[in-house]
């Protein structure tokens, strides 16, 4: 039989493929040329950065030392007016709160009012309207005070700080120490016959005896330059007595308690 014999042979075998001896690798064929070697590496030339000098001269935030007490202290004493206090107080940079709060937060109301009252430091609320007990804790206040028959129109009020510390932050001793000239001055122009003090913060710093008080009674607050001390009472801050009732019921009898001491 001749080689087409084979062939047709197979085929109707069903032999469709012929196998080799030896095996062959037919992916060799396919395989990919080996890449080059990358070129050596340039060594890249840094260009040093151009120097950028300031406009002007830098401005540090002050740090409240006993030079800025007696800067703050010449400064209050100075003013003969509350209006002028309050000029002295925004012209004041001896204080680093003041470089970070939104506005200034001296005061508001009549300045012959008889009675003050003084709140802790100023919240994000104060910060933002510029003037003590502002926000839903303000305005809670001020229901408070007219159901008591009392109006805050009349009288004074303002804050143990006139700047809101970042981030809500309890102030330093030093900030505290800083700033008090300036409210001792604005309470010796004022010369209030009463006072009210809402907050911890604001009582512990302003009325002597440690920091647990009675409440319900008048505290005596002793200011500098103020011969006689000023009936004082100390209620909590307003947006503790906001959520909390028992501060509530407290509250209210101590605002019946001045009522009647400002009708006598």
């Amino acid at each position: 039989m001749d080689a087409l014999g084979w062939l047709k042979l197979q085929i109707e075998w069903g032999a469709d493929e012929a196998l080799a001896d030896d095996p062959i690798d037919r992916r060799s064929s396919l395989a990919m040329p080996d890449a080059p070697p990358p070129p050596p590496a340039t060594p890249a030339i840094v260009q040093p950065l151009p120097v950028i000098k300031p406009a002007g001269p830098v401005r540090v935030p002050p740090v409240a030392g006993p030079g800025g007490v007696a800067d703050a202290q010449a400064l209050a004493q100075a003013a003969t007016t509350i209006a002028e206090l309050q000029a002295a107080v925004a012209a004041f940079e001896g204080c680093a709160l003041c470089a970070t709060a939104t506005n200034m937060v001296f005061g508001e109301g009549d300045h012959s009012a008889h009675l003050v009252l003084i709140g802790d430091v100023p919240g994000a609320a104060e910060d933002r309207a510029g003037t003590p007990f502002a926000g839903p804790a303000g305005l809670f206040l001020d229901r408070m005070l007219v159901s008591a028959g009392l109006d805050r129109g009349g009288w004074r009020s303002t804050s143990l700080l006139p700047w809101r510390p970042p981030g809500d932050r309890k102030p330093t001793e030093a900030e505290i120490q800083l700033c008090l000239p300036f409210l001792h001055r604005h309470l010796q122009l004022l010369r209030p016959v009463r006072a009210v003090l809402l907050g911890n913060l604001a009582a512990r710093t302003l009325l002597s005896g440690g920091t647990r008080r009675p409440r319900g009674v008048w505290h005596m607050m002793v200011v500098p330059g103020i011969d006689a001390p000023i009936p004082t009472l100390a209620l909590p801050s307003p947006g503790h007595i906001q959520v909390t009732a028992s501060a509530k019921r407290d509250a209210w009898a101590d605002l019946l308690r001045l009522r009647r001491a400002l009708s006598e």
